[in-house]
């Protein structure tokens, strides 16, 4: 799977999706790091890549709908933020990234779960 990863997963999230054997692509590394939330969404899109955040802003599907991505995994995390629950978080979804297609849809992905939503056809 082409994966866009946002600036505020930083190089172990990196690994742990080219680890699971994903083809990841980074806001950073595309020269995005502190562009606009729509901005980094139509990056992804274009190149057809799931993007998968912290940014909680992308959990709003009418601000920044699924359908025509790729996919949008947004990882909502309790605090304090670490390396840790990132891990743990960064785990579950790829776990169900190996079971379902996330293409036109938007995940929320939490320490023990993945709330999925579809947009209406």
């Amino acid at each position: 799977m082409r994966v866009k990863l946002d600036e505020n997963l930083g190089r172990r999230g990196v690994d742990a999706f080219r680890a699971a054997g994903h083809d990841v692509d980074t806001v950073v590394d595309e020269g995005l790091a502190s562009a606009p939330d729509d901005e980094v969404r139509i990056a992804a899109t274009g190149a057809q890549r799931v993007l998968v955040t912290l940014d909680l802003d992308f959990a709003n599907p009418f601000r920044h709908p699924p359908g025509p991505t790729a996919g949008i995994a947004v990882l909502r995390l309790p605090e304090p933020l670490t390396p840790a629950v990132i891990g743990t978080a960064v785990s579950v979804l790829l776990a169900e990234l190996a079971r379902q297609d996330i293409a036109g849809r938007l995940w929320i992905a939490e320490l023990d779960r993945i709330r999925i939503y579809e947009p209406e056809s």
